[in-house]
């Protein structure tokens, strides 16, 4: 067996016999193995002298990793399946079921739970946060439940088409299977699979090999890894997987805590400017402590920060959701002069406030960079709320690189006037608190318009960050929910596509958008820093794409940066190997 294991440079499955007191091989192939196996015999193969680091790293799947960073059902256990959706965010969770997020933010807080929603909404994060998993009806791939759950590493399943909630009587029906709240089911985000009761789960252990191979990916990698962080906590679990800075920070997501979304909607509600900028200096310190925290959390590292991007409407409680209260309450027949009837006309407000922003497609409409030239007074606050905190750490003898990001830039106008406005700003921030700090402004390049016209962009963009989930939309002229919902899937079963291109870059089409965008930009300006910022950002083969167009960095979730760390060294190396032919 030792002879086999050298001569192949491999573990060996080996199959004999013993016949007369004489040994008989029957059969030698490479042995299977689980993530963590593999990444032991790599690094122990090396250690022995039998293969080189390069072949190491070439013996690692990336998308294994996922076994190794997050909770997995055991192998070994009987389990009940009853319905399978989308391996939206990997890693096993058990829970009891809840379907409403306010509720499942206070149970969660002492028992685990598993928040079962038809889709979520940024409305649900409070929730999602306090459970363990996340199960949704509808959604797909790129999905909010599956875009926040993998950015806060809780493992999720989207898009359960097969499992029908009754909300109003908290329940779920798969099948022949009922599930009322309370009862206990586990989730499995690496398959899809949703399992009734209590699975026994298989804690993830970082082991002193695993380190040792993204040591020596690190060695080899060319792409510089970043991770996508929205809060301190997360900054600080990046650093601890690797990243060498924040790629994408969604200031929108710091809106959300509980006692920060009733000043977000007075100030989306205000009738007067006055109003809004007074609900604007509430949000001021609670925005700069988060920037503070991610800055400290960074330890000098760059930190990529996105303007608000959402439209406004999304701060807001559900038109349908008012709108059943309105009628509700008036159906009771309130009298004025009484508590109800004060509700009814607040409601009533709200109910207008809400009508008056909806939009055909709002996902391109008042939104991003629009938002911010309509509203200027919120990004010069966020800008403000930036710079007071870097300015802040700096004087404490801190290394602070914030790098501001425009989002949805159509037209080369739209980043020169909010460059010009915000670095005023900036600046103006800079000599009250007497000190100067290091920064940049660019943009994210997520409207075509923008990327073929990259050269005129680059002119007031220090760095582009591709944001792919907007660029394969408006590329392929999908509405991602829709298309991962309807047809997405039935277009790979049929060959149209060859794969999800929200989930693996889509070469051909937005790919040589990137192409030429990274062409025309670089003359222009030579040091520009280009990077993504997708959920394309953690997927081993578009990471390999990003580093044959020349990218510097990709960022993705925190639980992602090990995989695209070795996934980067990968397609270093395979790039070497073409050039040697």
């Amino acid at each position: 067996a030792k002879r086999l294991e050298n001569h192949y440079r491999d573990a060996m499955d080996l199959e004999f016999t013993i016949e007369k007191n004489r040994l008989f091989i029957l059969q030698c192939r490479v042995g299977k193995r689980t993530a963590g196996a593999a990444v032991r015999i790599a690094v122990e193969m090396v250690q022995e002298g039998l293969i080189d680091k390069v072949e190491a790293i070439n013996r690692v799947r990336p998308q294994d990793l996922d076994q190794l960073l997050h909770p997995q059902i055991d192998p070994k256990a009987e389990v009940k399946v009853i319905a399978k959706g989308l391996p939206a965010s990997p890693g096993a969770a058990v829970g009891k079921v809840i379907f409403e997020s306010a509720e499942a933010a206070v149970v969660g807080l002492s028992e685990p739970v598993i928040l079962v929603r038809p889709e979520t909404n940024p409305d649900d994060i409070r929730g999602m946060l306090a459970s363990k998993g996340v199960l949704t009806a509808r959604g797909g791939m790129t999905s909010h439940a599956a875009v926040v759950a993998r950015g806060f590493g809780l493992p999720c399943v989207a898009g359960c088409e097969s499992i029908v909630i009754d909300e109003a009587a908290k329940t779920f029906t798969a099948g022949d299977v009922v599930v009322h709240e309370g009862d206990f089911i586990s989730i499995d985000g690496s398959t899809g699979n949703v399992m009734l009761g209590q699975a026994p789960l298989i804690e993830p252990t970082i082991t002193a090999e695993f380190q040792t191979l993204l040591s020596w990916a690190d060695e080899v990698r060319k792409l510089g890894v970043r991770a996508n962080a929205d809060n301190p906590k997360d900054a600080r679990k990046a650093f601890e997987f690797g990243a060498e800075g924040i790629g994408l920070c969604r200031t929108e997501h710091m809106f959300f805590e509980k006692d920060r979304l009733p000043v977000v909607q007075d100030m989306i509600l205000a009738k007067t400017k006055e109003d809004r900028q007074n609900a604007l200096n509430k949000l001021l310190p609670v925005q700069q402590s988060d920037f503070e925290g991610i800055f400290e959390a960074m330890q000098g590292r760059p930190v990529t920060i996105r303007l608000i991007d959402p439209p406004l409407h999304e701060f807001l409680p559900r038109y349908e959701h008012v709108l059943a209260r309105v009628v509700d309450l008036r159906a009771r027949g309130v009298v004025p002069g009484t508590p109800s009837y004060e509700l009814l006309e607040q409601q009533e407000h709200l109910l207008d406030a809400i009508e008056g922003m909806r939009e055909a497609n709002p996902m391109l409409g008042l939104r991003g960079c629009r938002l911010s030239i309509v509203f200027p007074e919120i990004v010069e606050m966020q800008v403000r709320a930036i710079f007071q905190a870097a300015c802040k750490l700096a004087k404490q003898g801190k290394e602070v690189h914030p790098e501001i990001m425009i989002p949805l830039v159509g037209h080369v106008n739209e980043l020169k006037l909010l460059r010009e406005q915000l670095e005023g700003v900036a600046k103006q921030v800079m000599q009250e608190a007497g000190c100067q700090v290091d920064y940049k402004f660019g943009t994210m390049i997520e409207i075509p318009r923008a990327a073929l016209t990259s050269d005129k962009v680059a002119e007031f963009a220090e760095f582009f960050s591709f944001g792919t989930n907007d660029l394969t939309q408006t590329t392929f002229g999908f509405s991602r929910d829709d298309a991962e919902g309807k047809f997405l899937q039935k277009y790979v079963d049929m060959k149209i596509l060859p794969v999800n291109p929200f989930e693996t870059l889509d070469r051909d089409g937005v790919g040589k958008l990137m192409r030429l965008c990274v062409e025309q930009a670089r003359p222009v300006r030579p040091d520009i820093k280009l990077g993504i910022c997708g959920e394309h950002g953690g997927d081993p083969s578009s990471i390999e794409f990003c580093h044959q167009i020349g990218l510097n960095y990709v960022s993705c979730s925190p639980y992602r940066v090990p995989i695209a760390r070795l996934a980067a060294a990968q397609a270093a190396v395979a790039d070497g190997v073409e050039r040697d032919k």
